[in-house]
C-alpha cells in the first residue's frame, strides 16, 4: 500500500509540475497573474500533501492500536493458560 501512495504522490507533483510549465507557455495572463496562479497551484499540492500526511497518520495510529489490543488479548490468553496448568498442576499434586 505504501509503495501506491508514493507512486501517486510522484505522479501528482510530476502532473503539477507539468501543468505548471504548460500554464505558463501558453497562458495569455500577465507575468503577476501567472506567478499568482503558480503559487496557487502549489499550495493546493501543499494542501493535498499535508490532508494525506495527516490521513496516513490517522490510519497508522489506528493499526498500532490494533496491534497493542491484539497483543494484550494474547497476554490475557496466555496468563489464563498459565494458572490454569498451575492450577491443575495443584490439584494434581494434592491428589497424589
Amino acid at each position: 500500500m505504501s509503495d501506491n501512495d508514493s507512486s501517486s504522490i510522484g505522479w501528482f507533483l510530476a502532473g503539477l509540475g507539468i501543468g505548471a510549465l504548460v500554464g505558463v507557455l501558453y497562458a495569455p495572463k500577465s507575468g503577476r497573474e501567472t506567478r499568482d496562479t503558480i503559487l496557487q497551484s502549489a499550495n493546493q499540492g501543499r494542501d493535498y500533501l499535508t490532508r494525506n500526511a495527516q490521513e496516513l497518520r490517522t490510519q497508522a495510529d489506528q493499526w498500532v492500536q490494533k496491534g497493542k489490543e491484539t497483543i494484550n488479548r494474547s497476554k490475557d490468553q496466555i496468563t489464563s493458560a498459565v494458572e490454569a496448568g498451575r492450577q491443575a498442576y495443584r490439584e494434581a499434586v494434592d491428589k497424589g
